[in-house]
């Protein structure tokens, strides 16, 4: 059975929190585990004292996740890779408006979330794998909730125009990238292959649902 259950949602808000908390300028000499460990740091100082704030101030923690998304997560590659197999027929109006339905779903889905996930700790792993190709790397670290369980977490990352981007997380086991390309697919199918209808009705939270209602992990 899934060991995630409900805490899954809020889990995901305070990753996407600690993304957001990355700098707007990752020079490529910065290595992506250094690039990980300061957006952890970052956010530790940045939402503790402030939860009651943005809680009563959704609007602009939205804003201010708007305005740092595009430099943190390279939301093209991650379009494409949702959409997978379908993206080859997909028309160029319908990649983007994809892109941008997944980015602004994502924001709304995960916004009230970020205020309300509780931690104990957030921490960078010392040991990490060595990357397999140069533009590409992954970084490990371990969520540890307040009951004390730990939730293993790692990044993919791309260089990308320069700059280190994450385009993937995979939380307990839990591949996100390949939870939501799944989704795409079944919706396809039910929608038959109506893309339109598909992206229209997108949402990433009923992925999440499915997650969190159990099944294997």
């Amino acid at each position: 059975m899934n060991r995630l259950y409900l805490p899954l949602r809020s889990l995901l808000a305070g990753l996407l929190l600690a993304l957001f908390a990355l700098p707007a300028s990752a020079a490529p000499e910065r290595t992506p585990e250094q690039l990980i460990r300061q957006s952890v740091e970052e956010l530790t100082g940045q939402i503790e004292g402030r939860r009651d704030y943005f809680a009563d101030n959704l609007d602009e923690l939205k804003a201010l996740v708007d305005d740092s998304l595009d430099d943190i997560a390279d939301f093209r590659y991650i379009g494409a890779s949702v959409m997978g197999r379908y993206f080859q027929n997909a028309s160029p109006q319908q990649r983007s408006r994809f892109v941008e339905t997944f980015r602004q779903t994502l924001i709304d889905t995960y916004t009230r979330g970020l205020v309300t996930f509780d931690y104990r700790e957030l921490r960078v792993l010392d040991a990490q794998r060595a990357p397999r190709h140069e533009d590409q790397a992954s970084v490990d670290m371990e969520v540890v909730a307040m009951d004390g369980t730990v939730y293993p977490v790692s990044y993919s990352l791309r260089l990308s125009g320069g700059e280190w981007k994450v385009v993937n997380v995979i939380v307990n086991g839990i591949n996100l990238g390949l939870t939501f390309r799944n989704q795409f697919d079944q919706a396809m199918r039910d929608q038959g292959r109506d893309y339109d209808a598909v992206i229209d009705g997108w949402s990433p939270e009923l992925a999440v649902e499915e997650l969190e209602e159990g099944g294997d992990a």
